[in-house]
């Protein structure tokens, strides 16, 4: 999720002084959520304009902005980086009518974000290096000395620094703190990020790699021969977190109605649909079904946490990753 506190490395900025456009900084990348931003635009007439960029950047961005931003709606790869901004009270209270579309395990308690789409984390392995036998019940396992170099990781990613902090509000600082260092020491090969992982596990660069579930499916879309699949830990196992992308609107948004109606869009059946059969992730908003080829969420272990509590954990957990030599 952060790579530095102090660095902030953002793409395509806003280009527009136009005070009727909405101004939406995306976490996600423009080939998960253009598609949906570009029909709401189409739908409604409403101009907008999209930076994107890593969700902690933007995150941390918007909080150094502060009362200057002119930033309308966040979307987060990561509930970790707009948990973040509601713990600096930079985000508005959302719609009831908005946060009851969705479990209230997917929305933040005080109602300042909400859910959007759900992923899982696996361990993707190519199957024609790894046999089943091999494949740990629990995500602790990795750090054994026979997954010595064989698991990558993309330690500067959101949905990794999630699960990192995942890990120390459900095991203790201590206990992640060693994962990482077990890592470090089994030389867990690194990558910027999750797709990355997946086109080094499918050409047989590296066996295995932590990934999000989808990244993988997506890839099979493209060729269902790829020798890989996902392996989803053990029930209970911290390695199987159930995470969310999310959005919110900015405190003192001058677009505030254009903002409720694209939140209110993106959880809106055509929006999640998009999610469940294009990029292959769970929809959140009730009654969507998900994709045929994605497994049920009542047929895997899927672990779950309290999501709030991963926007106080944003900047320690970037600090244990950083002093562990992970990040390298």
């Amino acid at each position: 999720m952060v790579a530095s506190l102090c660095a902030v490395a953002l793409v395509a900025p806003a280009c527009s002084t136009d005070e009727d456009r909405l101004t939406i900084y995306s976490g996600r990348t423009s080939d998960l959520i253009k598609p949906l931003l570009d029909q709401f635009s189409e739908d409604t007439g409403t101009k907008i304009d999209v930076r994107y960029g890593d969700s902690a950047d933007l995150a941390l961005l918007i909080d150094e902005e502060g009362d200057r931003t002119d930033v309308d709606v966040f979307i987060s790869q990561s509930p970790g980086a707009v948990g973040f901004l509601d713990e600096e009270g930079m985000l508005s209270e959302l719609d009831a009518s908005v946060l009851d579309l969705v479990d209230e395990d997917f929305r933040a308690d005080d109602g300042q974000w909400v859910g959007l789409s759900g992923r899982v984390r696996v361990l993707v392995h190519n199957t024609d290096l790894v046999e089943e036998s091999e494949l740990p019940e629990s995500v602790l396992d990795l750090t054994s000395e026979e997954f010595a170099g064989r698991v990558a990781v993309a330690p500067n990613n959101g949905s990794f620094q999630d699960f990192v902090t995942a890990m120390r509000l459900e095991l203790g600082d201590d206990a992640a703190t060693d994962w990482l260092a077990g890592m470090v020491a089994n030389d867990a090969p690194t990558y910027s990020n999750n797709t990355a992982i997946v086109e080094a596990v499918t050409r047989g660069e590296v066996p295995m790699g932590l990934v999000n579930h989808y990244y993988l499916e997506r890839a099979l879309d493209d060729d269902p021969d790829l020798p890989a699949a996902n392996h989803f830990f053990a029930e209970g196992d911290i390695g199987s977190l159930l995470i969310t992308t999310a959005t919110a609107i900015i405190e003192g948004s001058d677009q505030a109605e254009d903002a409720r109606s694209l939140v209110e869009f993106l959880l809106s059946e055509e929006a999640q649909r998009y999610f469940s059969e294009e990029t292959f992730e769970y929809p959140l908003a009730r009654d969507v079904p998900q994709a045929e080829s994605v497994p049920a969420l009542s047929t895997i272990n899927t672990t779950t946490i309290d999501l709030d509590g991963l926007g106080g954990g944003l900047a320690r957990t970037a600090e244990l990753i950083q002093d562990s030599g992970l990040d390298r």
